[in-house]
């Protein structure tokens, strides 16, 4: 991370909130650097919350932080941090992007949580760097940012710039930022103090996640359900999932049903059908489109689907007349 240790002062680091931000990963951002300082009986970390024009910002939970306006807040900063969920395409502006951009030559690092990374890159600030977003995002990052080297990484530091997919990635890159700048012990000592196992490395891809709570019951079934998310615009067959995961068809039938009494392939179509459902949402692809991009022969096809599992087509939820629920399962 190469950031800079004052000698005669705190590191400094300002996290601007947007609404609606995540209560998790701001925890996951400033909790480590407070517990540092409470452990290490030194301020070795100052930071400082700020929001666009208002005294305090509302999480997307609904808990109120105060907060200092962007506009007041002092132009000193050795790390700017943003922190946006799922709504920033809706503060993606001209004016924040030069807030951004002035930031970035004040601050010795710029950093883009969760969805931010997408504010980043509109600003200009994520051109020729490597960098990642939320995996939802990640899709339509790659598209509409040609000029950015998209990577599927849990968090991305490339030189003065660094962007983390989400509220665990934010935790580990703060530890990592504690290593850096005071030490093993130190951080090792924070990772005491939460109860928190092992600090993961930035490699690896953010969609693995999803599959974590299974690791421990069923390591093969981690390898089917991976196969099915990188395999969404062209399906594979249930047959050669089960082959590349080390199951046979029956074993990988017993397997799903064990653990989410539902058959491989509704998990499947699940799987498909949600990764629509962020397209429907979130990008104006036509719904031929999407429907190409999640496996479906045919517009008409994958209406018939779509609507079957949420309850309402994917106009009418684009247009925003229904909302689907996020964990609606249909089973046959």
């Amino acid at each position: 991370m190469l950031l800079p240790v004052p000698t005669d002062r705190p590191l400094i680091l300002q996290i601007l909130l947007l609404p609606r931000f995540s209560n998790l990963c701001l925890a996951n951002a400033i909790e480590p650097l407070r517990a540092a300082n409470q452990i290490s009986h030194r301020n070795l970390y100052d930071f400082k919350l700020l929001s666009l024009d208002t005294q305090s910002v509302s999480s997307s939970s609904g808990i109120e932080i105060n907060t200092v306006p962007l506009k007041d807040a002092d132009k000193q900063a050795d790390v700017f941090i943003i922190i946006a969920s799922d709504n920033y395409a809706q503060y993606a502006t001209s004016s924040l992007s030069a807030h951004l951009q002035a930031a970035a030559r004040y601050a010795e690092i710029v950093a883009g949580f969760d969805g931010a990374s997408w504010l980043l890159a509109k600003a200009g600030l994520l051109n020729g760097y490597k960098a990642t977003i939320h995996w939802q995002e990640l899709e339509q990052f790659e598209e509409a940012f040609l000029e950015v080297d998209v990577s599927v990484e849990r968090y991305v530091i490339d030189r003065n710039r660094i962007t983390a997919g989400g509220a665990t990635t934010a935790l580990d890159l703060m530890l990592r930022l504690i290593r850096e700048t005071h030490g093993d012990a130190l951080s090792l000592d924070v990772m005491r103090h939460f109860i928190y196992d092992a600090e993961r490395a930035s490699e690896g891809d953010q969609r693995g996640v999803i599959s974590a709570p299974f690791v421990a019951r069923e390591e093969n079934l981690v390898k089917a359900i991976s196969e099915m998310e990188n395999n969404i615009a062209t399906p594979l067959a249930i047959t050669d999932i089960a082959g590349r995961a080390g199951f046979s068809a029956r074993g990988l039938e017993r397997a799903f049903n064990r653990n989410f009494k539902l058959s491989p392939i509704r998990y499947y179509l699940h799987l498909r059908l949600s990764h629509a459902r962020r397209l429907v949402n979130e990008t104006n692809l036509s719904v031929a489109e999407i429907a190409d991009r999640c496996g479906f022969s045919s517009a008409s096809t994958f209406t018939r689907a779509f609507s079957k599992h949420f309850k309402t087509a994917p106009r009418d939820l684009r247009r925003g007349r229904i909302t689907s629920s996020p964990n609606v399962w249909t089973r046959s």
